[in-house]
């Protein structure tokens, strides 16, 4: 409960977001700066106090979003670069965020997904290895069940992977859950924080509402359409947007959450904790090496991973069906870097 509850203490309200008491140290490289996420992620991180550079890449648009950024008043600077200067973009980046990639459309599931963006975060898992070895990265590009394992695997054939530097956003998750439950209850989102596990896809996604003060009195049909919500959650905008496409500006925002989070702890804030789908001992004896769960972030990465604790009937249910989903998906991207 307290983790779930500091994860959205790190949500950037607005009297945050344009402090400028706090210091500004890190350089923050987004990787499709120019997509729909990476719009409204990159002015976002302009206005977070504690990135000093940002440093914009995309195949295009990437220059006119750093000029139209750049004048926003706060004092971090900010460079765009085109799809020729991927290494000139990287240079000096200690975070890196990565939400290139194709979005969903409608009757599209992530794994269908697959094919496009695998090839699109290797190549860039690739050039970080190279300029960047030591950035930690975050990862937005869908399927993150599979796109992880495909970044870990690259950066190890490399010589420099470091589970603690790598990082699934699964933040929106936790953002939708809370809002979510808050509907139900009729509280405000802020107190009725809920901590998400497992992986970033339909069954894998398992809310541990029992475990929240609010959620616990959910029973019955509503507890079921509430999980399924959550959990399906990234349909509803599918259909509401109507081809046009998917949950960008939902998703720029929670990642602003994680990536604020990570800041902090690399200045030094001590027990920041929340979830994101990380290399983890978790459920490994079962084949599931990476799992989204509550993590204590410190200046290298991942300081701490804690267990799910006490579940629920119904969320142990969730976890049985959520474990050989998310095999699956680890598999496949390990699979698709092995076998180029």
């Amino acid at each position: 409960m307290f983790a779930a509850r500091q994860a959205l203490r790190s949500v950037p309200r607005q009297a945050r977001l344009f402090s400028s008491s706090a210091p500004a140290r890190t350089k923050v490289a987004v990787l499709g700066a120019g997509g729909g996420i990476g719009q409204p992620l990159s002015l976002l991180l302009k206005v977070e106090p504690l990135v000093s550079q940002l440093s914009l890449y995309d195949i295009r648009g990437a220059p006119g979003v750093a000029a139209d950024v750049s004048h926003v008043d706060t004092n971090s600077t900010v460079r765009g670069f085109t799809a020729d200067a991927l290494d000139q973009a990287l240079e000096g980046a200690e975070v890196v965020v990565i939400p290139a990639g194709v979005p969903r459309k409608p009757g599209m599931t992530r794994d269908d997904l697959f094919n496009t963006n695998a090839s699109i975060v290797r190549d860039l898992a690739t050039a970080v290895g190279r300029v960047a070895p030591t950035a930690k990265i975050l990862i937005i590009s869908n399927p993150v069940n599979s796109t992880v394992p495909i970044v870990a695997e690259t950066l190890a054939k490399a010589g420099v992977f470091d589970p603690r530097r790598l990082f699934g956003v699964t933040t929106l998750d936790v953002v939708r859950a809370a809002r979510f439950l808050s509907e139900v209850t009729g509280q405000d989102p802020a107190s009725t924080p809920v901590t998400v596990v497992g992986g970033h896809s339909g069954v894998t996604i398992v809310p541990l509402l029992s475990q929240s003060s609010f959620g616990k009195g959910v029973q019955g049909e509503t507890l079921s359409k509430l999980v399924h919500r959550i959990q399906y959650g990234g349909d509803e905008v599918v259909a509401a947007k109507d081809g046009a496409g998917s949950a960008t500006l939902s998703m720029a925002y929670a990642a602003t959450v994680f990536t604020n989070a990570l800041l902090r702890a690399i200045n030094g804030e001590e027990n920041v904790v929340c979830p994101t789908f990380v290399r983890s001992p978790l459920f490994e004896s079962q084949g599931v090496d990476f799992f989204s769960s509550n993590v204590e972030l410190g200046p290298e990465g991942v300081k701490t991973i804690f267990p799910i604790g006490d579940l629920s009937a119904e969320e142990q249910a969730l976890i049985d069906a959520c474990l050989p989903e998310l095999k699956k998906n680890i598999e496949k991207g390990k699979s698709f870097v092995n076998a180029a």
